[in-house]
């Protein structure tokens, strides 16, 4: 660490600040995440009073929330998320590998619309989703009050594709011809060949692509018909408004959204941070 810090520069002082700065960085950063953590188990949570421990241990909060149907919410957030989730990352592996190692007409107009797409603001495409997922052109059928409301217009996403194409496009070229000259088709070459060496990038697209379809607010509330449609980020909208329930059982409410993607950070740390640092040190 010393011969670490001296090709830094670091100095005694300058390691001081360093320290300082990373101890503030961790307050910011985790201090919502502890008040959260705390209110939640809190028996005399207020949202105007909440401290780094509890006064009074307590599951309350969380019997209250179950009352009030956080658990059937994030269980139909669940069935939306994996749904979404492996929809978007199929239609990102083939997307990307077609955009990264195929050669076709319009090539850089697709590209084009897949970026135009993450530029557009949810509320702008909020009316045209809503009337295309009430009546879908050609089949006269509407998605309405169903997951599949949901799960299809996330299964595509610009991001994905976009991460997925740039690390297909650093595969060498001579591990492609390579195995052309095997005989080697092109579905096998994608799930043989480009997926293993594209496995950092999946874990990010992986990450990323959960959290996008878990914090969706303004779809699911599109898409539902009645309050049994709603996911658990439009549910606790609901129980922050509710005059009944007190500010301990949303944040203990919190905590439950909050668990999964935690979980999910958790099981494909390395992945994120390897293909964060490949796409970072690439070129």
């Amino acid at each position: 660490m010393d011969r670490f810090d001296t090709a830094l520069g670091w100095t005694p002082r300058t390691r001081l600040l360093r320290t300082a700065l990373c101890l503030l960085a961790l307050f910011v950063f985790a201090g919502p995440f502890v008040l959260v953590l705390s209110g939640a188990f809190d028996n005399h949570g207020q949202s105007t009073r909440l401290s780094f421990w509890p006064n009074e241990l307590t599951w309350a909060n969380f019997t209250v929330a179950g009352d009030r149907g956080i658990w059937s919410y994030l269980g139909h957030s669940l069935v939306i998320v994996g749904g979404g989730l492996v929809l978007q990352i199929a239609v990102s592996v083939f997307a990307a590998y077609a955009l990264a190692r195929q050669q076709f007409r319009g090539q850089a107009f697709v590209m084009l619309a897949i970026l135009l797409t993450m530029m557009l603001p949810e509320e702008v495409i909020a009316i045209p989703l809503s009337l295309v997922i009430g009546d879908l052109p050609g089949l006269g059928l509407s998605l309405k009050g169903s997951a599949l409301g949901v799960i299809l217009p996330v299964g595509i996403w610009g991001f994905s594709i976009l991460v997925m194409s740039e690390f297909m496009k650093e595969i060498p070229g001579e591990i492609i011809e390579a195995a052309k000259l095997d005989g080697v088709g092109e579905l096998r070459m994608l799930w043989r060949i480009v997926l293993p060496l594209s496995r950092s990038a999946l874990g990010v697209i992986t990450v990323f692509g959960f959290i996008m379809i878990w914090d969706q607010y303004l779809l699911p509330l599109i898409v539902a018909e009645n309050q049994s449609d709603y996911t658990i980020t439009v549910a606790l909208a609901l129980m922050r408004v509710d005059n009944v329930v007190g500010p301990g059982a949303v944040l203990a409410g919190a905590v439950v959204a909050l668990v999964p993607s935690l979980v999910v950070y958790l099981l494909l740390q390395r992945s994120l941070v390897r293909g964060i640092t490949a796409g970072a040190t690439k070129g």
